[in-house]
């Protein structure tokens, strides 16, 4: 059915919304896609509903295409299966919870793999019943402390989540493959340039864990490539470890005094003014800096942890995130924040600006085992033999050669601080290059953490029961029309890419005359009869000006105007995203515009 702007729900923006900080959320608002309903909420208007259908619908396709079911969840989920997973804890100030008129606890779901799980659990018994692999394309709802940049980051978002279910580990590297290819095709499609890099698991858990970003600068993600191939999210990026140094021969630490220099570029000053080298200068790279980081526990407890690393490196705290859970012994996602002054006051130990380890193993300020206590934790470049500058824990003095391994020790390793250009890939491939992206889709080897919490069992080919391993893949849907929108538009609009559009073909009635409306009614009819999803501008009053940029705004691939040149027989058909436009005689028309259609 021919859409007709003359009463079709839309009212574009001639202006910028205020709130609007990326190019997608500035042009999805103005051309009347969505509507802000709240802060990270958003109403779907119809023309924005066309392109989420056409999104689904490849999403779909490519998900039935390896054999995925699909199925359908409730958003309002009960307490208890969170619970025995643990997440209803974990998730912290992450989830919405609420309670009905009876004060039982329910949850608006930020994923399903708890109901998923159970319902295979329901409904299956044997290894003849897998593999099973389940999908829907369902809202999902995560309390965003900041929502921001439209779709892209939101509380309400529709994602595609599927998983799968084998009875080994062999089945769930088949499903894990299956699923890896499907989202190559389903970005191909959707015309979305994409790089599949390692990441981390994080919360989820599992072996196994791959992102699919689209490179872009206003991605949030950092993720880093090598000329040989290496690819991984900057959380994910391991460290080349340097080879121990034997310190036999090492001098010992010398204890001296350093006033006003609780910085380190202040304290590379002093030490290069007051014990100057023969063989080169002090840099910040031969300091070891201890930063006091507080872990913000699922409970809301902060727990004080210190961190070692070389000087000339500045930590990141992501980096951190990623893995601090597992040396907490904690389940569940840990915020990590500079400790404030609170922190530090209930800590006396730590000498403020000369925090140091301690200049003994026998005499340690900091580990678990330490007067401190405090749990200490250092990057994979501290290893044993290596010499550094350090604090002493008094004010005004540091540790000069401290030997990491004969001096102090440490209760284990953390990958904590940036990752540079320039550093090394760790498979040896080259160098790293960073880049910005966005996270279209993730998929996890989940292996049996949830199977094993909800009681997934399943009667082997023994006759023994077996716990089932399983995957989790997940596509942001919303998200990847935020991100099109992003990478098609240009000053004027959007441009969207003819798989997706709201319409294949948008009509532009410009002129007074009943004849050219006549003749742009007949010719929107007959592209329709032809097979074409049409837009037809057939409103009487206003300007061809105000049509063009609504046009232009909205962003359909073909333009077709009906005007002046309709006394000559003729119209113009344009190409939104080059701007060529032709003539073609009125007869013609429609031919070549679905000719054009199914290039």
């Amino acid at each position: 059915m021919v859409l007709r702007l003359s009463t079709l729900f839309l009212r574009t923006l001639r202006e910028d919304p205020a709130d609007a900080e990326v190019a997608s959320h500035r042009l999805l608002l103005r051309a009347g896609y969505i509507r802000r309903a709240a802060p990270g909420i958003y109403s779907w208007l119809p023309l924005g509903l066309k392109v989420l259908a056409r999104v689904e619908a490849i999403v779909r396709e490519e998900m039935e295409a390896i054999g995925a079911q699909e199925v359908h969840f409730p958003a309002l989920l009960p307490k208890e299966p969170y619970e025995a997973t643990n997440r209803w804890t974990e998730y912290g100030d992450g989830i919405f919870r609420l309670q009905d008129r009876k004060g039982a606890d329910y949850l608006l779901a930020p994923t399903h793999e708890e109901m998923f799980t159970l319902l295979v659990k329901d409904l299956y018994t044997s290894y003849k019943d897998l593999p099973v692999r389940l999908f829907q394309i369902q809202t999902k709802y995560r309390d965003e402390a900041r929502p921001r940049a439209g779709l892209l980051r939101g509380r309400e978002f529709i994602m595609k989540d599927s998983y799968s279910f084998d009875i080994d580990d062999e089945g769930l590297e088949a499903s894990y493959q299956l699923h890896r290819g499907a989202y190559l095709r389903i970005f191909e499609r959707l015309g979305l340039d994409v790089v599949p890099v390692t990441a981390t698991a994080g919360a989820m858990g599992g072996s196994r864990s791959e992102e699919f970003l689209h490179p872009t600068p206003i991605g949030e993600d950092t993720f880093v490539r090598s000329a040989g191939g290496y690819t991984a999210n900057v959380e994910a990026v391991t460290t080349v470890v340097p080879e121990p140094i034997d310190f036999s021969a090492a001098p010992a630490a010398e204890v001296r005094d350093t006033p006003d220099t609780p910085t380190i570029d202040t304290l590379v000053a002093h030490a290069n003014a007051s014990a100057p080298r023969e063989d080169r200068a002090w840099t910040a790279a031969d300091t070891l800096k201890n930063v006091v980081l507080a872990a913000v526990l699922p409970t809301g407890e902060r727990e004080i942890v210190v961190v070692g690393v070389p000087g000339d490196r500045s930590v990141d705290l992501k980096r951190i995130e990623a893995t601090i859970a597992g040396h907490l012994e904690t389940g569940g996602e840990v915020a990590v924040e500079a400790a404030n002054e609170d922190d530090l006051k209930k800590n006396p130990g730590l000498v403020k600006g000369y925090i140091g380890p301690g200049l003994t193993p026998g005499d340690a300020v900091l580990g678990a085992d330490a007067s401190t206590g405090l749990r200490y934790l250092v990057d994979p470049r501290i290893v044993s033999g290596t010499a550094w500058i350090t604090g002493a824990n008094e004010q005004g003095r540091h540790v000069f050669g401290l030997v990491a391994g004969r001096d102090f020790t440490w209760d284990g390793t953390i990958e904590a601080v940036e990752v540079r250009e320039g550093d090394e890939a760790p498979d040896g491939s080259g160098p790293l290059v960073a880049a910005r992206g966005i996270e279209m889709g993730h998929i996890f080897q989940l292996g049996r953490k949830y199977a094993e919490a909800l009681g997934l069992k399943v009667l082997d080919r023994n006759g023994k029961l077996a716990t089932v391993t399983m995957g989790s893949y997940g596509v942001g849907v919303t998200r990847a029309i935020a991100a099109l929108a992003e990478a098609n538009h240009d000053d004027r609009g959007l441009i969207w890419p003819r798989h997706v559009a709201p319409a294949d073909v948008h009509v532009v009635a410009t002129g007074k005359g009943a004849e050219i409306f006549e003749a742009a009614g007949k010719l929107a009819v007959d592209l329709e009869a032809a097979g074409l999803t049409v837009l037809y501008d057939d409103r009487p009053k206003v300007s061809p000006g105000v049509k063009f940029g609504d046009a232009e705004l909205i962003g359909v691939p073909t333009i077709v105007v009906v005007g002046r040149g309709l006394a000559d027989g003729v119209l113009e058909v344009k190409d939104r995203r080059t701007g060529e436009a032709q003539n073609v005689a009125v007869a013609d028309a429609v031919a070549l515009v679905r000719g054009i259609a199914a290039d």
